[in-house]
């Protein structure tokens, strides 16, 4: 039995072996060409990032290799206690570490994990696929042997830190200490040397000018290590963390200048990793239509610059009102442009995906295709606009008020949109239900988080100008929906594709339905709180609505052609009345329609004009606003009585159909 044992074991070491040198074999014939010198590693191309039209919008990446004995000495000691403490010990792999990760990758579905010597992480950088894979990682084991065979220590160390990237646009050790210090390598001290070797790790989390307290904490960490690995004594490294580095100001030059870059850039980084985008020689083809992009910016500069008149502020003022715009083609869900400030230079951060805002009355079209869709009312539905106490078990009453703090009696439910009735929604939700409201939000896109309450309908949770542009491009196709996004195809060094994007969409409102919202958000520009944008101008078919949050903190227009959604905001990043001079409240449809409506009609001044598509089963009747009955139906002799168009499904019925 013993012998069975021994030579079953000597069988399966053999297939081990010959499996092994087969796959070896078989990989070795697939792997990069080492550069000879080995520093003309970071020649490899830099990453780009193009416009939809191929314009170049940006190159990542920027290098500058410098001699060993132009670096500091303190950072080179840095980087090897935090990176690899055995670097002059082993020959390209560490032993232990890497047959733990190789049990992780082979054995743990799913999940692959890199044994990172420096050695490593250097031949890790030659390879152009990205996937996380076991034969990967095979071959970069494979390419560190070839470096530390073919390569002095000096050199691979050389190469090593002249292309690790740092972040905020830095790669490699001189074009680091220049951007976060304005020093040359060799005059790092060791508190700035540390901090500069934690940033590898991770240089968006721990960039010290978004982050500093974190990227002082991840000094620490590596000073800890230097002195545990004997690179310093402990009184060097405690006195080191007691200082805190002065950063280097005059740094325009490692940011993008774009809030589209600046979101593209983490997107990319969240997918495939700092390293393939920053030092992988990648072609990212964006979504963004640079025409597009300057008539959005000239817009909010010119919107915002008015609004501050029109509240009395002057350019000596701190704090001043901040915009977004975010325009989507609603064909395909592109982002092709996107405002997130007044001015990128003072401000990066991005209001246009990460500030979440109360959109008011914008929330309105989900509730009214909720109350269409579920309770078989229509645009000709009427109801009325009258003191509304909605009980709430366990709190007290919900009393939403109108904004012109009147009350109008019946009117019709396309009425009620135009004119933003607030006690008529509020009736509806009471009927639909706020889950019903939500519940079209989400499947229109809106992801922010949404609370079950009936004021939600009037748009009292928070979301983005990202998310309602990209919402309501479903009402703009009648209900299909297409998920934004910020790049179309991404190619490695050598021009393979490694990811292309392909248009997919997902029907996820009744199209009927849906056109019976569309033609009432019409009317919001036409003869509603967004009639301003036909006083500019814009006479192309349009749909959208207007929005203004309690006590007018937020103001909000977010509209669309049948090509092209648009949403602004407008509003103090702390919340903060928009007021007059009059002492009057701003609007919606005072600030941010006209921005919406400048930046409309410079983006489609070249393209056909298009209409919304009139789906099957939609008739048209003229109603009176307060019986929804037509004019020669409902007895009435009143030549001042309003008439409105209304689209219905040909089964329901006009005159007498009352959502009381």
């Amino acid at each position: 039995m013993i012998r069975f044992c021994l030579f079953f074991l000597l069988v399966i070491a053999s297939i081990g072996c010959l499996s092994g040198m087969f796959v070896i074999f078989y990989i070795e014939n697939d792997l990069p060409q080492l550069p000879s010198p080995l520093s003309r590693i970071i020649e490899t191309p830099q990453s780009q990032v193009f416009a939809a039209n191929g314009q170049v919008l940006i190159t990542l990446g920027e290098r500058k290799s410098i001699p060993l004995n132009m670096v500091s000495q303190d950072f080179i000691n840095a980087i090897l206690a935090i990176e690899d403490h055995r670097f002059y010990d082993h020959h390209g792999m560490n032993k232990l570490r890497t047959l733990k990760a190789l049990y992780i990758t082979l054995f743990k579905p799913g999940k692959v994990q890199g044994a990172s010597t420096i050695t490593q992480q250097l031949a890790k950088n030659m390879f152009f696929s990205f996937e996380k894979t076991y034969q990967r990682k095979l071959k970069e084991m494979l390419v560190a042997f070839q470096i530390e065979t073919s390569n002095t220590k000096k050199e691979i160390l050389h190469a090593y830190i002249n292309q690790i990237h740092f972040g905020a646009g830095a790669q490699g050790i001189e074009k680091a200490a220049q951007v976060f210090f304005g020093k040359s390598a060799l005059d790092l001290n060791l508190s700035e040397a540390a901090l500069l070797a934690g940033l590898p790790k991770s240089p968006t989390n721990y960039n010290p000018y978004h982050y500093y307290d974190r990227a002082l904490k991840r000094r620490n960490i590596v000073l800890t290590r230097m002195h545990q690995t004997g690179f310093i004594t402990k009184l060097a490294a405690e006195q080191a963390m007691q200082s805190k580095p002065s950063l280097y100001k005059a740094r325009s030059d490692s940011r993008t200048g774009s809030y589209f870059l600046d979101a593209l850039i983490r997107n990319l980084v969240a997918e495939y990793g700092e390293g393939v985008v920053y030092y992988g020689g990648i072609k990212v083809f964006s979504t963004l239509d640079p025409r597009l992009q300057n008539h959005a910016e000239v817009s909010i500069r010119t919107g915002l610059e008015k609004l501050d008149a029109l509240m009395g502020i002057d350019d000596t003022q701190t704090v001043r009102p901040q915009g977004a715009l975010v325009a989507i083609d609603t064909g395909s869900g592109a982002v092709k442009a996107m405002v997130g400030g007044r001015d990128y230079y003072k401000s990066e951060f991005n209001r246009a995906m990460n500030s979440r805002r109360q959109p008011g009355s914008g929330f309105k079209p989900f509730l009214y295709y909720a109350a269409f869709k579920n309770l078989g009312f229509h645009p000709a539905t009427v109801m009325t606009d009258k003191p509304v106490s909605v009980k709430i078990k366990g709190t007290k009453d919900w009393r939403p008020r109108n904004f012109s703090k009147t009350f109008s009696g019946d009117m019709v439910l396309k009425q009620a949109l135009i004119r933003s009735v607030n006690t008529i929604a509020a009736q509806l939700v009471e009927k639909t239900g706020p889950d019903a409201v939500t519940a079209v939000a989400r499947i229109c896109g809106i992801k922010s988080p949404l609370k079950d309450v009936y004021s939600v309908a009037l748009g009292t949770s928070t979301v983005s100008p990202f998310e309602m542009a990209s919402a309501y491009s479903v009402f703009a196709t009648l209900g299909t929906r297409h998920d934004p996004f910020l790049f179309w195809r991404i190619e490695d060094a050598f021009g393979r594709i490694i990811f292309e994007r392909f248009v997919q969409e997902k029907r996820v409102l009744d199209t009927a339905t849906a056109y019976q919202v569309v033609d009432m958000m019409k009317s919001v520009i036409d003869q509603g709180s967004g009639r301003v944008i036909r006083k500019m101008g814009f006479d192309r078919p349009a749909a959208g609505k207007t929005g203004t949050s309690d006590n007018y903190n937020d103001a909000w227009f977010t509209g669309f052609t049948p090509t092209l959604s648009t949403s602004v905001w407008t509003g103090f990043d702390k919340k903060r009345t928009l007021i007059d001079q009059r002492k009057k409240g701003i609007t919606g449809g005072r600030v941010a329609a006209p921005i919406w409506a400048d930046f409309m009609r410079k983006a489609l001044k070249s393209d056909p004009e298009r209409d919304f598509p009139i789906p099957d089963h939609i008739r048209f009747e003229t109603v009176d606003v307060q019986t929804g009955c037509n004019p020669e139906e409902d007895g009435k002799e009143n030549e001042n009585k309003v008439v409105i168009s209304v689209s219905l499904k040909s089964e329901q019925q006009l005159c007498g159909d009352e959502g009381q």
